[in-house]
């Protein structure tokens, strides 16, 4: 069977190389089976029927309509973890700089260049770019899943005391973490204790402005607080209040806009988080092998709008794959219809994830055309999908 691909964004060689002879890039989105993305708009975006899977190269799935394509059942995939490495370095690095002026002593050393005497003006000056050190100091991680983790052992490694605030810590994350983290049962507790914060949670209704005036009150005096996860998790007005305020001692982001940009006490990267050569090959490399495995075996993994689901390579002579509505009486209605065309099940199973839900059926026989059209039909099918 061939597979067609289109990308809507550059991606990595070294993920596009994974594909076997079956797949082949096609320049319109037309004529695609999938379609590979990294920060591209996807919301005016209108899909043909042939595109039944969207791979997003990164975590975050904020350019795509997530729930607009579950309705057409198409499966949505992300890679979260694979850029986390590239993410807690320059969060690492953010913490550095803004408890040393480092950037102040780079700049003042570039307006002194053309000065004999350079040197000894540098030993004079170097007093107005002190700064502390992170060692010792209490760091505050809200949100503990790939990047916060990783962030939050390296700290340690550091001589920092970490607390980590996550209600929804995954038994693999905690396994993941180093035993002196202290694991915090309250936001109030992080603002309250830590001398730095770092927030690596999702961008959500719940968690859309978290850090606001009530969260920066209770905050230390002289507190440093990073964002390199989504810049609307930060009331900024209420930032530049407590900035000017004294409360925030720096504040270190990954997202540029003209309210932060060149504002004093304020560090902006220009959303460099992922932006290294491993993580672009580490994101195309499992989205690749997400897509490959959904398009030849149905299997599903890292979807963000339908369930895990793997029955791994299929043995029989047949497998056809749905999306549905996660509602009662869908598998009887399924198995009814091949039934009455006289297919025999050799293996099945249906997963769900909210109002949605997927089943994997092998055959041992070939489907006919008119039980295809008829599982199609049944109300709440959105996709029927011969696998094999």
């Amino acid at each position: 069977m061939m597979f067609q691909y289109h990308c809507l964004n550059p991606i990595s060689a070294t993920g596009l190389n994974m594909f076997s002879g079956d797949y082949r890039k096609t320049d319109s989105v037309e004529d695609a089976d999938a379609i590979l993305v990294r920060s591209a708009k996807m919301h005016d975006l209108e899909l043909p029927e042939s595109v039944v899977a969207v791979a997003r190269a990164g975590a975050g799935v904020n350019n795509i309509p997530i729930d607009e394509y579950a309705e057409k059942g198409i499966v949505v995939f992300n890679t979260p973890g694979a850029n986390a490495n590239g993410v807690k370095e320059l969060v690492l690095a953010g913490m550095l700089l803004a408890s040393r002026d480092i950037v102040g002593g780079i700049e003042w050393v570039a307006q002194q260049k053309d000065k004999e005497n350079i040197d000894k003006l540098a030993e004079k000056q170097k007093k107005q770019f002190a700064g502390c050190e992170i060692s010792g100091k209490k760091l505050g991680i809200i949100g503990l899943g790939a990047i916060g983790a990783m962030v939050a052992n390296s700290a340690t490694h550091l001589g920092m005391e970490v607390y980590g605030y996550d209600p929804y810590l995954s038994i693999d994350a905690a396994w993941n973490l180093s035993r002196t983290i202290k694991h915090s049962k309250t936001l109030d507790e992080i603002y309250s204790q830590c001398d730095y914060i770092t927030i690596h949670v999702p961008l959500l209704d719940s968690t859309r402005k978290m850090i606001d005036r009530d969260a920066f009150s209770k905050m230390k005096d002289g507190v440093v607080l990073l964002n390199f996860a989504r810049d609307l998790l930060v009331d900024e007005e209420a930032l530049i209040e407590a900035l000017e305020s004294g409360k925030v001692k720096k504040y270190v982001t990954d997202f540029a806009n003209p309210l932060v940009a060149g504002r004093e006490g304020i560090l902006v990267t220009p959303h460099l988080g992922a932006s290294t050569e491993e993580s672009e090959e580490n994101c195309a490399v499992m989205a690749v092998k997400e897509l490959r495995d959904f398009l030849e075996n149905g299997n599903i993994k890292n979807s963000v709008n339908f369930p895990s689901c793997d029955m791994g390579i299929c043995v029989t002579v047949g497998r056809i794959a749905i999306t549905h509505k996660n509602v009662p009486n869908m598998i009887s209605q399924f198995t009814k219809i091949l039934g009455g065309e006289g297919i025999n099940i050799a293996d099945m199973t249906n997963k769900s994830k909210g109002g949605y839900a997927y089943t994997l059926i092998d055959l041992e026989s070939a489907v006919s055309r008119e039980a295809l059209d008829e599982l199609q039909s049944v109300e709440g099918v959105s996709k029927v999908r011969v696998v094999k």
